[in-house]
């Protein structure tokens, strides 16, 4: 199995990362099944799609969140984990676009396989800005066609400069 497939395998997260919501959890003390309900469904309605296009990633009950980013958005990619994450050896890949928020326009969690994820947004994104511009053919139908317009607005121009010549 190539890294390309075994990235479009992976559709949910690790089930160390819900472990890790539950040691999260426990930090708040007392009130701990607050942030526990909260993580309980985040972690069962999490989906991750890779796909050719690009990267979708899901999650919520009540409030239905999605993410979707083409490759050829991603500007940088950053690896981060804890110790707690490191412990359970996981890692959040912090994807970033050229929006004007400074924060991660995604993170992906949850990942044992992390490095080949990474690797993978990496070539797909050098592919997209490196790769051949797609050729355009165009047929002598589309040809024509723009030939009309192009003589239409030509043909239009004439007409409204010789009106103004005429004041």
């Amino acid at each position: 199995m190539t890294a390309a497939e075994q990235v479009h395998a992976i559709h949910h997260p690790a089930p160390a990362l819900f472990r890790y919501y539950i040691l999260r959890s426990l930090l708040v003390g007392p009130l701990f099944f607050v942030p526990l309900i909260y993580f309980y469904f985040r972690y069962h309605t999490m989906r991750y799609d890779f796909d050719e296009e690009g990267i979708s990633m899901r999650w919520g009950i009540l409030f239905r969140r999605e993410i979707t980013l083409t490759y050829a958005r991603i500007q940088d990619i950053h690896l981060t984990s804890n110790l707690v994450e490191r412990w359970l050896s996981l890692a959040r890949i912090q994807i970033q676009t050229a929006s004007a928020s400074a924060a991660a326009e995604m993170t992906i969690e949850g990942l044992h396989e992390f490095e080949l994820v990474r690797d993978f947004l990496y070539t797909k994104m050098r592919g997209v800005r490196g790769g051949a511009a797609p050729q355009h053919v165009e047929t002598p139908a589309h040809d024509a066609s723009l030939a009309a317009a192009l003589r239409e607005v030509a043909s239009e121009l004439r007409a409204v400069r010789e009106a103004l010549e005429k004041r």
